[in-house]
């Protein structure tokens, strides 16, 4: 069995908490959320992106980033990032992956990932525009990791509900 984890540093808008989450739930992923946040847990926009999964989901808080790293020391960093330099499709992620994404207005802390130049990883995209939404940079991100592992523990076939092929 995969262990696949995302990692939230100080989140700031709850719908993508929400959207985040629901990636979570219906993949299998673990979501890690390290404070300060933005929101409260109990946002209704938080819960109404996230819907009626967020009692599906395996969901850790932590205090900062420093109790994170202490609680998850065995893990398979991976630090996504603008400032990357290796394409997120190019890297293969072990079993233990933790996905780890920076505040929407901010990103990661410049040391960690000073510190941590051959696991910072990009998402291509065009020069001089900003970034992808955090929600969809994490679901880009899990799709990836998941095709790797190919999609394990996840229906990969479809049905019609009026018809049969």
């Amino acid at each position: 069995m995969h262990n696949l984890n995302i990692v939230l540093v100080e989140p700031q808008i709850p719908q993508n908490t929400g959207n985040i989450s629901r990636t979570c739930a219906v993949t299998g992923a673990k979501l890690h959320l390290v404070k300060p946040l933005g929101f409260e847990v109990s946002d209704k926009h938080l819960k109404r992106a996230g819907l009626d999964y967020w009692d599906k989901l395996d969901i850790t808080y932590y205090d900062n980033l420093n109790d994170f790293f202490e609680k998850n020391s065995g893990g398979n960093f991976f630090y996504f990032t603008t400032k990357g330099k290796n394409i997120h499709s190019n890297i293969d992620y072990p079993d233990n992956s933790y996905l780890v994404f920076g505040r929407e207005d901010a990103g990661l802390p410049e040391e960690l990932l000073y510190k941590n130049p051959d696991t910072c990883v990009r998402i291509p995209m065009r020069n001089n525009l900003r970034s992808l939404n955090l929600s969809n940079s994490v679901a880009v991100a899990v799709y990836e990791v998941l095709r790797q592992w190919d999609y394990p523990d996840l229906s990969c076939e479809g049905k019609l509900t009026k018809y049969n092929w």
